[in-house]
């Protein structure tokens, strides 16, 4: 049985919820991620803070980066598996929400993230296609 520890890409870095949006640009180019998981003080997950978040949401709004939080971006329900969910489960999870970055979390911290690089290294072409066709599926 493949899991959602086996396909993760170990060692995820988070951002606190209180840091500037300046200072999560920052980390991604730094780490080279284009999304980081926002952690509260009790580095439970609160969100996932994208680079589009901070363009759209920030820069093109016309707010100040240096101004906004990672928490004040955070939307909804962070979504996130279990480290050992089944890859049906993962796929199932990022299909349904239509999301393509997933954290991992095992004993309540994070301990990874999958990505659609990390998918792509793991499962079978067929795999791909299906999940492909529902995550960027409009309407």
């Amino acid at each position: 049985m493949t899991t959602a520890k086996d396909i993760m890409h170990p060692g995820a870095d988070w951002i606190p919820s209180h840091e500037t949006l300046d200072r999560a640009a920052q980390l991604m180019r730094d780490l080279d991620v284009g999304a980081l998981p926002i952690a509260d003080v009790d580095e439970r997950l609160t969100g996932i803070l994208t680079d589009r978040d901070i363009v759209v949401g920030c820069v093109a709004a016309g707010r100040d980066p240096a101004k906004i939080t990672a928490a004040e971006m955070a939307r909804g329900t962070p979504r996130w598996i279990d480290a050992g969910a089944e890859v049906d489960d993962v796929l199932q999870e990022m299909q349904e929400h239509q999301i393509r970055r997933l954290p991992v979390i095992e004993n309540k911290r994070l301990i990874g993230m999958i990505s659609e690089a990390d998918l792509a290294r793991h499962l079978s072409d067929g795999q791909i296609a299906a999940w492909v066709e529902r995550v960027y599926a409009t309407g």
